[in-house]
């Protein structure tokens, strides 16, 4: 058994659908437009699933937005909120069949409601809207933002993340890391030291900052302005990536992405962050926040690390209002023999 890596195959992509009692309430309209926005560009290149506390309302606006339901089914199902990505089943492939871990989901650390979510994949399992073999993982807390794998045994994430308090805050480095050699059967940990993004509610996860990508190569928030908030935790983190080794002891290959300009709402500075993208089949899909500058080169680094793909952008400026971005409201799962 092992963790494939997010360019694997896949057969679709889940999406857990805003509603009125959810905190998206304020920005409503704005959020579910992202959302069809995400759900038009998934459901042209692969399955889509869409879980929803109100389906009759989904299909509606996924109408009124022009996007075709031939690609899309709906699982209807209560929810606290939208992050399919922490939420969500985390796939291995065993033999060629589907093993769906089901890890405990708590809000990131009990900061939210998590109730309803946490109980979204075993319901999905009974309900028969995703096939393989449950395992019963809710004695842990982990969630799918917070590791990246390069299908190849190698497991990224960061400390602050995993070591964080109201998490699994009884283990420490060793036993955590010995959870994920058993649970995804991995020969090695890659740990982040540092890694910060300033309005991030999720301890610093890692697909916020740096991202496994094919031919050993790694994308990562890059900060060059000495002045900006970041820039000594992103500049160490830079150090550390650098150091980093493939399993055959040679630095891996680097793209930097650009830092986006500081986004604000209400004040607060949010966590933009290109890094935040989903691979697909056939395509990456990019979080966008009308920063053509930026956004351009965002888009041209990538390619470098995905040159078969189409790069795709989707304007993310409303899921940052919330914490997150694109790659958050998304979970894969890998296609079996």
């Amino acid at each position: 058994m092992y963790l494939p890596s997010e360019w694997h195959e896949q057969e679709f992509v889940q999406l857990t659908w805003p509603h009125r009692e959810t905190d998206w309430a304020p920005i409503y309209n704005e959020v579910v437009e992202c959302y069809c926005n995400m759900a038009r560009e998934i459901a042209k290149r692969e399955s889509l699933l869409i879980v929803a506390q109100y389906p009759d309302e989904v299909k509606e606006q996924l109408k009124a937005h022009n996007v075709s339901m031939d690609n899309i089914r709906i699982f209807e199902c209560e929810t606290n909120d939208t992050w399919a990505r922490d939420h969500g089943f985390i796939s291995c492939l065993d033999e060629g069949k589907r093993i769906l871990l089901d890890y405990q989901f708590n809000g990131w650390g009990m900061k939210f409601a998590a109730n309803l979510d946490n109980q979204i994949s075993k319901k999905m399992y009974k309900g028969n809207a995703v096939d393989g073999t449950y395992n019963n993982c809710l004695d842990f807390v982990l969630e799918g933002g917070s590791i990246e794998s390069d299908g190849k045994g190698t497991i990224l994430t960061t400390a602050s993340c995993l070591l964080a308090p109201n998490r699994n805050d009884t283990l420490d480095y060793e036993r955590i890391g010995e959870r994920l050699f058993e649970d995804f059967n991995a020969e090695r940990i890659l740990w982040l030291e540092h890694s910060w993004l300033a309005g991030d509610d999720t301890d610093g996860h890692v697909d916020t900052v740096a991202r496994l990508c094919p031919n050993d190569t790694i994308a990562y928030v890059q900060c060059l302005d000495k002045d900006d908030e970041h820039y000594t935790e992103l500049h160490a983190m830079e150090e550390e990536i650098k150091a980093f080794t493939t399993t055959e002891g040679k630095p891996y290959n680097l793209i930097p992405l650009p830092m986006p300009d500081a986004c604000y709402w209400e004040e607060e500075r949010l966590p933009a962050t290109y890094a935040n993208f989903l691979i697909m089949n056939g395509a990456v899909l990019m979080p966008t926040y009308s920063q053509p500058e930026n956004d351009a080169l965002a888009k041209s680094q990538l390619q470098k690390a995905f040159p078969d793909r189409e790069i795709v952008g989707i304007d993310c400026s409303v899921l940052i209002k919330q914490h997150g971005s694109l790659h958050c409201c998304t979970m894969q799962y890998p296609t079996t023999d």
